[in-house]
């Protein structure tokens, strides 16, 4: 059942999958666009193509920035060095030459290398000069989420519930720890993230794990979220987002669960508030934004879990994670807007459409600007005036 349900969530877009099986296609509706007055139209500075983009698929493939390059990938196989400043193309490879690739996982960037993931089970690494492959190998079960890097290793989380580490140089397999995850599951894996020698990640079965990355031994588990309801999917308690570490504190929230603020050493849950999503959530300073499973975009105080605000007029657009970009608060929607929100007030304050293929990762700050990919492979730099 869950393979079916994971193979069945590569079909456009998660939340339609949840309406068809429960049967309650007249109870969502997506929110009408909201009329913003934009107070600045940013301008392109360079637009590049990657591909064919990830369509109408599941992804979290996001760009990443390093080395004074913007490195993409599309779904189908190709990936892309793009100088940053000037948007030139260094190199691409097409992987789709070979074998279908089905990229999904990635793009990390560590050790002068790439990291990416795929639908097959497959890690992929590349020289990030060239776009030679340096090594792969095969893992247990999709890899959906970003791979880890860090003291010369890597880590990736798979469809499976398997964490699996391996030496960054070679690909020697160094450790493997398995959950129990459930029948049915969202179509999504947490990243995992690593500090002080210790790596963070979700889990499907509504757990928060953490262990040394040297060796892959358990520190603590906290439980997020707990089975409830009549139905698989009301019983539903993936971990799909990405934790987030600021100073003694990690924030993990669930789906069907909660939004806890756990301490770092312990383990223990120092506050958690009412709230599902499947979503990344961003922390900056005190604030912590977060968008529901509902779509609402929402802000509270990191410290207490108090909310400050929250803006529901974006409702059911699935929405990327937030971004801060320029100081507001930032999201992408399916129709391929971009919602720019007071970070204070959660107002709108400005909005533009790239394409109609839909946006579904968040942009990504830059010196000078910000970059954004659609669902079609179009890539752009932009800048605020």
């Amino acid at each position: 059942m869950n393979t079916g349900w994971k193979l069945i969530g590569t079909l456009p877009l998660l939340a339609s999958l949840i309406v068809g099986c429960a049967g309650e296609e007249d109870s969502i509706k997506m929110a009408t666009t909201p009329v913003v007055k934009s107070k600045f139209i940013p301008v392109q500075l360079w637009s590049s193509k990657v591909g064919d983009g990830v369509g109408r698929y599941f992804s979290k493939l996001t760009p990443v920035i390093a080395y004074d390059k913007v490195f993409a990938a599309d779904r189908n196989g190709i990936v892309s060095a793009i100088d940053l400043q000037s948007g030139r193309t260094l190199w691409c490879i097409n992987f789709s030459n070979e074998m279908p690739t089905l990229f999904s996982g990635g793009i990390t960037a560590s050790y002068r290398k790439l990291y990416l993931g795929t639908e097959t089970g497959e890690l992929i690494v590349l020289d990030e000069k060239t776009g030679v492959v340096v090594w792969r190998t095969k893992t247990k079960g999709e890899i959906l989420s970003r791979p880890l890097v860090d003291e010369g290793i890597v880590v990736v989380n798979s469809s499976l519930g398997v964490l699996s580490a391996y030496e960054a140089e070679t690909g020697e397999q160094l450790w493997s720890f398995s959950n129990n995850i459930p029948n049915l599951t969202l179509r999504g894996d947490s990243s995992p993230i690593s500090i002080s020698g210790g790596i963070f990640w979700g889990m499907a079965n509504g757990r928060v794990g953490a262990a040394y990355i040297d060796n892959g031994n358990i520190i603590w588990q906290q439980t997020i979220s707990n089975p409830k309801g009549g139905t698989e999917i009301a019983r539903l308690v993936d971990i799909d987002s990405t934790p987030v570490v600021s100073g003694s504190m990690l924030y993990a929230v669930g789906y069907n669960g909660k939004l806890v603020a756990i301490d770092l050493h312990s383990g223990r849950a120092v506050w958690k508030r009412s709230y599902s999503s499947s979503t990344d959530i961003l922390v900056v300073g005190s604030y912590l934004f977060l968008i529901t499973d509902e779509d609402h975009v929402v802000a509270l105080d990191a410290r207490s879990g108090t909310r400050i605000w929250i803006n529901i007029n974006l409702e059911h657009r699935q929405l990327t994670p937030p971004a801060l970009i320029s100081g507001y608060v930032v999201v992408g929607d399916r129709k391929g807007y971009l919602h720019w929100l007071n970070h204070e007030t959660g107002e709108f304050v400005a909005q533009q459409r790239l394409d109609d293929s839909g946006i579904s990762v968040p942009p990504i700050q830059v010196d000078d600007g910000y970059l954004v990919i659609t669902r079609s492979g179009s890539l752009s730099k932009r800048r605020i005036q």
